[in-house]
């Protein structure tokens, strides 16, 4: 057998390399972590769940390079526009059409903030990361607390924010949605509808409210369509009422003209 070809062998794919899901540590640090990486991932989820090309995930291995499992990152929140939106055990660049994330979430928190506003933010640039954004919940590392960044040749500039009354507001171009900060906590506004992308809560009681009224809708749909035939009863039962009247009518009338023409008769044959 020849041996392959330098050209044939580069483009085989590496054999035996495995790329694990997991590192086997648990996720660090205090809840209030996890609860702007539990809305944040399930918001986002949920607002594009309709969108076949946009995929979200978090805490997800991110593979860089084929054959080099070590190098990998796995950021809070993440969305690539263009990859299939379908689950996934890990994330790996090469085997990805929609390529490296356009959307990076860092939750930052007191074992991460060095390397969330240093060595991650190099690398997430150096990926071609289109923005890459901070969220300190308690303010301890970060001020102000929400931060975003755009991706401008090769370096990231800061995206203006607007001051609300329960914190700061950026827009994202990426996302079309701000994400905003009401008090400690982080929310994804939705500005064409208004509204703020519900955590599991509020969508459990938006989904409970909807079942309700369309419970309700359909209730008064069936007395509805009950209400219309009884009225359609009640015209087919007036209509065959008014029916027998009239041939009542018409029989009584026929039977007046019947003895007014015999009385005619007999009084001609009584005055001849």
């Amino acid at each position: 057998m020849l041996p392959e070809s330098p050209d044939v062998a580069e483009s085989l794919p590496l054999r035996g390399i495995r790329y694990p899901e997991t590192d086997g540590t648990p996720m660090p640090d205090a809840d209030y972590q996890s609860r702007a990486y539990c809305y944040a991932v399930e918001a986002l989820r949920a607002h594009f769940r309709d969108s076949t090309d946009i995929y979200v995930s978090g805490d997800l291995f991110i593979y860089l390079e084929e054959g080099k499992p070590e190098n990998c990152i796995a950021p809070d929140v993440f969305v690539v526009l263009g990859a299939g939106n379908h689950m996934r055990n890990t994330y790996k660049l090469w085997e990805e059409p929609g390529g490296a994330p356009d959307f990076v979430l860092e939750i930052v928190s007191p074992s991460t903030w060095r390397a969330d506003l240093g060595a991650k933010r190099a690398l997430y640039a150096s990926l071609g990361v289109g923005e890459y954004w901070l969220h300190d919940p308690h303010g301890r590392h970060l001020h102000p607390a929400l931060a975003g960044h755009r991706l401008v040749d090769g370096h990231y500039t800061p995206l203006p924010a607007t001051v609300l009354p329960g914190g700061p507001a950026i827009h994202s171009d990426t996302l079309a949605l701000e994400l905003r900060l009401d008090g400690e906590r982080l929310r994804f506004f939705d500005p064409t509808v208004e509204e703020y992308l519900p955590d599991l809560v509020e969508a459990m009681v938006d989904r409970r409210r909807y079942e309700a009224e369309r419970a309700a809708a359909e209730s008064a749909r069936a007395a509805a369509e009950t209400a219309r035939v009884e009225a359609e009863e009640r015209l087919r039962a007036s209509e065959v009422a008014a029916a027998q009247h009239a041939r009542k009518t018409e029989a009584a009338e026929a039977r007046i003209a019947e003895l007014e023409r015999l009385l005619r008769i007999r009084s001609e044959s009584r005055s001849e």
